[in-house]
């Protein structure tokens, strides 16, 4: 079966998840934590994509990213991969791949859920039982958008600042938003589309992006014609604060 091409577009954004091959362990220590978000913030810097939420796991990381074209996305992450395999694997003494494939992403229309993005990669630490609260997880974009802690890592979104006027507003929006249940029909909406390489957004937007790729930027699957997100966002964030 021909292999699904990516879904990329320049200036919208792109959740992206990568695990470690055979679900290992891809990072060790806090060391490795720190030098791959090291290795992140250049990568993106270099091929001007924007980093507006993140978490890194223990054997798999989250992105929220905004490549300034089709190709920026996969070339921050090819660049980013080299550099931290090379990395990881002299200081682990070992050699071969580390991470599953290529990585897997989804596009995401801003208006209707890019904050539900967020607060998913957000909240993943917590969802694993690596953290009680997000704010207790120190490798997540949530010290940066719900405490106000310095980040040079991240570049706030336009949604994002549509939280409020002032930093102090923003951060307290975010909060409400990262405390609204994080409901199991909307993970697997974000699961199920960044699996399958398709496209969260209304259906006016699919319909857009479909003719102006002029190719189908949902999945079928193989019971038939099946949507992988709904007709609009499951929930209204902005209302959360």
């Amino acid at each position: 079966m021909a292999r699904w091409p990516r879904l990329a577009v320049s200036g919208v954004p792109m959740h992206i998840t990568q695990r470690g091959n055979n679900r290992i362990a891809t990072f060790s220590d806090v060391a490795d934590f720190a030098q791959y978000r090291s290795f992140l913030h250049h990568a993106s810097a270099f091929d001007g994509c924007a980093i507006q939420a993140y978490a890194l796991m223990t054997n798999h990381v989250h992105l929220l990213v905004t490549p300034p074209t089709t190709s920026g996305a996969s070339r921050m992450m090819q660049a980013l991969g080299r550099q931290y395999v090379r990395y990881f694997n002299a200081r682990q003494h070992r050699t071969g791949t580390l991470w599953e494939g290529r990585f897997k992403s989804a596009l995401v229309d801003s208006a209707a859920y890019f904050l539900m993005c967020s607060r998913y990669i957000d909240l993943n630490p917590v969802r694993a039982g690596l953290a009680p609260a997000p704010d207790a997880y120190a490798w997540s974009s949530f010290s940066c958008l719900g405490l106000a802690h310095a980040d040079p890592l991240i570049t706030l979104h336009p949604e994002y600042l549509g939280l409020g006027q002032t930093t102090a507003q923003r951060c307290r929006a975010y909060r409400a938003i990262c405390g609204v249940a994080d409901h199991d029909r909307s993970q697997e909406v974000i699961r199920r589309a960044t699996h399958g390489g398709a496209a969260l957004g209304t259906d006016d937007l699919l319909h857009q992006m479909t003719h102006a790729l002029e190719r189908r930027v949902t999945r079928r699957s193989h019971g038939g014609n099946r949507r992988f997100v709904p007709q609009s966002a499951s929930t209204d964030l902005r209302g959360a604060h």
